[in-house]
């Protein structure tokens, strides 16, 4: 007698298992076709009717080129002003700040967005049991059924890799948005101390003076009492020394709001922030290396970011057009359904399927048509904006470049104003004394000169501030962001 045939062994079992193999594997061999759409190519920085320029107009004669051996300006820029009050806070800035978390949050929502899109064009495998128990008339009948499956949509038309290629783009340039958060906050927080330090400065200069005035209405109220002055000599005294405590004043006010801005910084609330007034003199201004106009597009966090925007956009424009294709997706399942347990795993409670599935859009009313249409107007934007950007970038470093040479001619305009005014003060106070002019015009010398002097300070911390812009003008922090 014939052993009987299994329904594995059937020669129509044989044939769809091998069908359904073959059908797998060329399936897997559509994935290497082209995706239909445009291909990424990096876009003109600058519009067509205009060039990149081969140099700086603002920038000072002489100015040093930096080479890839300077790394002063890379990382930890703010070394470069050899502040050890300074270096302290700005390690800390970027442990703390909020801002700068926000950005590294949706850098890692972006990451997570791009890993998503790369697992569509991997198959999805399920698995799953099924036990029930029933019973019709009177009859009690058991079920179990475990049963897995694969779902493979074929990417044919390019649509999933260009979606994957888009979010990776897009999470570089989310990249390159946290660093760019990150430069923008070190230089806040540099900018902001230079301006405490100066304020410290011009209020210490203002107690100065505030020490010589109150002798000088003592003084004066003594020779008025004994008759040796008029009244006028004393209130003018006086109204100097009242002026000179307002201005003190106003500037300790200021002083508290630029401190509250540092903590807010850092991360902290106003009140746990106390930056104790510094008694040395205010730093020099540093030399910072220059770098010519092209190395912008490579350095300046804010201009990778708007290319790789391109980039992403670009990839939309072919998913757009994949829209006129039609979708295709395989599937196939297979396992067990039998009365219990101990039988389930047996030939006869064999169960498998395999299939494919196809979806075409008939008729949508134009509505793909606008979806390309509006992908190609985004790449378009896109575009306008990096080259915006770049444009941006250099007006930038001329704004910084020209403030820079003003700072500096102001400096020294009004250091000689200064030392006019020291030694015309001196004069008219001698004269005073002697009894050859009358106060009122020894004081107004004297408010003349206070004047430079707070006037001086101001530039000097100006010119702090200035340099710390021209050195985030130029990228001055930016790291990391050369991979692509």
């Amino acid at each position: 007698m014939e052993k009987e045939r299994q329904p594995f062994d059937q020669p129509a079992f044989r044939l769809s298992r091998r069908t359904a193999i073959l059908f797998l594997a060329g399936a897997a061999a559509t994935l290497s076709g082209c995706a239909v759409g445009p291909d990424y190519r990096k876009p003109e920085p600058m519009p067509a009717s205009a060039e990149i320029p081969s140099g700086f107009k603002e920038a000072p004669a002489g100015w040093k080129v930096a080479s890839p051996q300077d790394g002063a300006l890379k990382g930890k820029w703010w070394t470069i002003y050899s502040d050890p009050q300074l270096d302290a806070l700005e390690s800390e800035v970027v442990l703390n700040n909020q801002n700068i978390e926000q950005y590294a949050q949706r850098f890692l929502q972006a990451q997570a967005l791009a890993a998503e899109a790369g697992s569509a064009l991997y198959p999805s495998v399920t698995a799953g049991a099924d036990p029930s128990r029933s019973r019709r008339s009177r009859k009690t009948s058991n079920s179990v059924t475990v049963q897995g499956g694969v779902s493979w949509d074929l990417d044919l038309w390019g649509k999933l890799r260009r979606t994957r290629t888009g979010r990776e783009a897009s999470a570089e340039a989310s990249r390159a948005d946290l660093v760019n958060a990150r430069l923008s906050a070190e230089a806040a927080l540099a900018e902001d101390y230079f301006t405490i330090r100066g304020l410290d400065a011009r209020i210490a200069s203002l107690g100065k003076t505030i020490g010589v005035y109150r002798k000088n209405v003592e003084s004066m109220r003594n020779k008025y009492v004994a008759g040796l002055i008029v009244k006028s000599d004393l209130s003018q005294a006086e109204q100097a020394l009242y002026s000179a405590e307002s201005s003190r004043a106003d500037l300790v006010g200021q002083r508290a709001k630029y401190e509250h801005a540092v903590a807010v910084l850092l991360g902290r609330a106003p009140s746990g922030l106390t930056l104790l007034a510094s008694a040395s003199s205010l730093p020099a201004v540093p030399e910072v290396p220059g770098i010519l106009p092209s190395a912008l597009l490579e350095r300046r966090p804010d201009v990778a970011s708007a290319e790789r925007s391109v980039a992403a956009a670009n990839e939309e424009i072919g998913v757009a057009i994949a829209g006129y294709y039609p979708d295709i997706s395989l599937s196939a399942s297979g396992g067990y359904s039998g009365g219990s347990f101990g039988s389930l795993f047996s030939a006869d409670t064999l169960i498998w399927s395999i299939g494919a599935s196809a979806a075409q859009m008939v008729f949508d009313a134009g509505s793909t048509r606008a979806k390309v249409e509006s992908a190609k107007a985004s790449y378009g934007e896109a575009i306008a904006k990096y080259r915006e950007t770049v444009l941006e970038a250099f007006q930038q470093v001329e704004d910084a470049l020209s403030d820079q040479k003003a700072i500096a001619n102001r400096i020294v305009h009004t250091r000689n104003s200064l030392r006019a005014a020291e030694d015309s003060a001196a004069v008219k106070m001698s004269q005073y004394r002697e009894g050859m002019i009358d106060y009122t015009e020894a004081a107004s010398t004297e408010a003349t000169r206070l004047s430079n002097e707070q006037s001086l300070i101001s530039l000097q911390a100006e010119a702090l501030v200035n340099s710390v812009e021209l050195v985030k003008s130029i990228g001055g922090g930016w790291t990391g962001l050369g991979e692509k």
